[in-house]
């Protein structure tokens, strides 16, 4: 019988193990000529043990032979590409498909069935990702990895789960470690943060049971919020949830470093919106309270141009001082022009506001002094941003942000951004 291609493309470029990784690389290439399936599981159990037990040295050494083994050949890859041009059939389609996939997809595959596979390779990758700036040749392996998570942890695999103060408190610490946005301050936080006027969702996945993928914050309102300290601050009393008419998402925290670049916001604000409609008919408006968390950063080349208008911003404390609704109009009309006007390609600079204009929200509202903790200044220089999901129209701004690159936004916004100095200066120009 003759044997596999990605035998012979293993074997024949076969280095001798060694090194701090021999072990590791001699049971993948054992495991990768294994044909039995309780056998292979075994095999990948004490590949990824081998693993796990190598330092970062070996580990870089490990991800060095990935690249250097396991890559396609260019030659087969050129061959199959040629018979393809001159006799595209499913045959010579199958054979291209065969010989460009990388054999690291398949020893990926095969690592997957051992027990906690799946989590040793997502940990695996937040490794990979940490040390990718130095090793830009390894950004082969990622794309193989973030490929197969992509399929792996599509919407139809994961759990929505609502947590409450009856979650596990595995899974309750763990949002403690995670939350992103506005940090929780122990158990009493959190415990605020799931009482009966506010809702936590996270989904989940079979292979992470007790691991947030990501999780969504919601406070049930009768306004909307501008300001986040009502939302986080424990002396808040807690109101009657069914008078409520506004839900706002006040924090999204991605928890698994492993699995960036898998998209699973914009199913769970969605999905969140739907639940929270369905059981409470009065909530009549979704929105959040957003962060502009690179707004800081334009804000340090905008100022070259704007000269003295924003040197209070240098002083400490400068959002106490008397004149700092002042300061926060001026920052207001600029965080509008950062919003519609700072690009990245053809779409806003802020990977925030990218996301909720991508899911279909509108820019409804810039809120000055919104968020005063040390982490809101630093980011957002205290600005909050309100954008927000009209389930009618959410398909329509999605197609009209993702085809024309437009973003919905509110008239006073527009207003503000247009009254903003950088607009005349850039007419100007």
């Amino acid at each position: 019988m003759e044997t596999p291609s990605f035998l012979r493309r293993l074997f024949g470029n076969r280095d001798k193990a060694g090194g701090p990784a021999g072990e590791t690389l001699a049971l993948c290439r054992k495991l990768l000529s294994e044909r039995g399936e309780a056998s292979g599981a075994t095999l990948a159990r004490e590949t990824l043990a081998a693993w796990r037990r190598l330092d970062g040295t070996g580990r870089g050494e490990f991800f060095n032979a990935l690249v250097r083994e396991y890559s396609p050949s260019p030659e087969a890859v050129m061959r199959a590409a040629e018979a393809y041009r001159t006799g595209p059939d499913p045959a010579t389609l199958a054979q291209l498909q065969s010989v460009v996939e990388p054999l690291r997809q398949e020893l990926f595959r095969r690592l997957n069935t051992a027990p906690e596979g799946t989590a040793t390779l997502v940990a695996m990758r937040r490794e990979l990702l940490t040390r990718l700036e130095e090793h830009p040749e390894w950004a082969v392996i990622d794309a193989d990895l973030l490929h197969l998570f992509r399929s792996w942890f599509n919407r139809g695999f994961l759990r929505l789960e609502r947590i409450d103060w009856r979650t596990s408190a595995n899974v309750l610490e763990k949002l403690i470690e995670y939350e992103a946005v506005h940090e929780i301050k122990g158990w009493d936080d959190l415990r605020r943060r799931l009482q009966s006027d506010r809702r936590c969702f996270a989904f989940f996945h079979p292979a992470l049971p007790d691991e947030p993928l990501i999780f969504i914050e919601v406070a049930l309102t009768r306004e909307l919020a501008t300001r986040i300290a009502p939302l986080i601050d424990l002396a808040v009393p807690v109101e009657d949830p069914e008078r409520a008419t506004h839900a706002m998402f006040y924090s999204i925290t991605n928890c698994q470093v492993g699995l960036r670049g898998v998209s699973f916001g914009n199913f769970l604000i969605k999905q969140v919106a739907e639940d929270l409609q369905r059981r409470h008919p009065k909530l009549k408006t979704f929105a959040t309270l957003s962060p502009l968390p690179g707004f800081a950063r334009w804000l340090k080349g905008a100022r070259e141009r704007l000269g003295a208008d924003l040197a209070p911003l240098d002083t400490p404390g400068w959002h106490e001082a008397k004149d700092a609704a002042v300061l926060g109009e001026r920052l207001s009309a600029l965080g509008a022009y950062y919003l519609l006007h700072a690009k990245r390609g053809s779409d806003p600079l802020d990977p925030v506001a990218r996301f909720h204009l991508g899911n279909g929200a509108a820019l409804e509202r810039i809120n000055t002094l919104a968020d005063l903790s040390a982490a809101g200044l630093k980011r957002s220089a205290g600005l909050l941003v309100n954008y927000v999901y009209r389930l009618k129209d959410i398909e329509t701004n999605h197609e009209a942000f993702v085809k024309e690159h437009r973003v919905i936004a509110a008239g006073a916004v527009e207003k503000l951004a247009r009254d903003c100095p950088l607009a005349a200066s850039s007419a100007e120009a």
